[in-house]
């Protein structure tokens, strides 16, 4: 329980990283983000990566998991 704690803890501030370049450079450019607002087809993609991204959290939690069972089995 406290190994995926911190990888969760590692995970996100893996993911804020990553992203915090995104969220500062996204405000500048609107236009395209209004041409898809207009037309409904944001909501697709938030759905879309929304859904990916929960993907890969509950991979990585199964991963850590099967992991920290070993781990145990071989001690």
């Amino acid at each position: 329980m406290v190994i995926m704690r911190n990888a969760f803890k590692k995970i996100a501030a893996a993911l804020l990283l990553l992203f915090s370049p995104a969220l500062l450079f996204a405000q500048n450019n609107t236009g395209m983000a209004d041409t898809m607002r207009s037309n409904g087809r944001i909501y697709v993609v938030v759905a879309v990566m929304t859904t990916i991204l929960l993907g890969l959290i509950f991979y990585v939690s199964r991963l850590d998991r099967k992991i920290s069972k070993l781990e145990k089995e071989t001690k």
